[in-house]
């Protein structure tokens, strides 16, 4: 309990910040709305000179893009880069920092396992992504009805909004196995924004159902959520095996490697 209540003080402040920060990105889109259902048929004429992928990359469906659920989608894609950074940072810095800032020798030396240290670090890292959502999704409805022009499905809204969590959860995951399995990290940072980045952009070129599986950022169709009001149960299924089975394989290496301080 020390250690997790020690690791959400070491994150209350980054929490705060991207806390911010994604609300930040929503508002900023929100904004726009009412500038766009203005002139709808001359960025319906823009954006139809734009590729099909790269429209469906941003989310941009131009059957329902001038809806506040259909540009929510828009902004939202911005929104879930930020929280998979947010959460790959959170993963990767789990037990890298400890041998970063020589500290390990310290910490594993106490009387406590090693899969109680990860598992408290684990769930201070979870739950500063779960205020991170609370405090977004709040916030996000609370924008979509200031600047809604009509009714829309809160359901719907939230599933859309719910769709930043599981990816965050994936990339937490992702991040941990990574945290484990390399011996030192100079910077989470950096090793974040490649990986993220890297499946973004894989992402943005795997429209196919097949190639959808290669990135987490195509596992929640907006599309799809809009159009039957739920998730894609195979995708879900798959992102869940891959969360078991990477924080699995993070338990059981943690637990046989050599931690090194210096």
């Amino acid at each position: 309990m020390n250690i997790m209540l020690h690791e959400l003080r070491v994150y209350r402040k980054s929490t705060i910040i991207w806390t911010i920060s994604l609300v930040g990105v929503a508002a900023l889109f929100m904004s726009f709305f009412p500038s766009f259902t203005k002139d709808t048929e001359e960025f319906t004429k823009l954006l139809e000179g734009y590729p099909v992928e790269l429209r469906e990359a941003f989310g941009i469906n131009l059957d329902n893009f001038f809806s506040i659920l259909g540009f929510y989608c828009y902004g939202l894609s911005f929104v879930t880069l930020c929280g998979a950074i947010q959460a790959m940072n959170l993963g990767t810095s789990i037990v890298s920092k400890e041998v970063r800032e020589k500290t390990a020798d310290f910490l594993l030396t106490k009387p406590v396992t090693r899969n109680a240290v990860l598992t408290n670090k684990l769930l201070a890292a979870l739950i500063s992504i779960i205020l991170t959502n609370i405090v977004y999704i709040v916030a996000a409805t609370l924008l979509a009805n200031q600047v809604a022009t009509e009714d829309f499905s809160v359901k719907i809204f939230i599933l859309l909004s719910l769709t930043v969590f599981f990816v965050q959860l994936l990339f937490l995951a992702i991040g941990i196995i990574i945290s484990v399995i390399v011996p030192r990290i100079k910077s989470v940072l950096t090793v974040s924004l490649a990986v993220v980045f890297a499946f973004y952009f894989l992402g943005m070129f795997s429209s196919e159902e097949a190639k959808r599986y290669l990135s987490p950022f195509k596992y929640f169709d907006t599309a799809y959520i809009m159009d039957n009001s739920r998730y894609e149960m195979s995708f879900l299924i798959t992102g869940a095996i891959i969360i078991i089975l990477a924080i699995a394989a993070s338990y059981y290496t943690y637990g046989k490697k050599d931690i090194h301080s210096v």
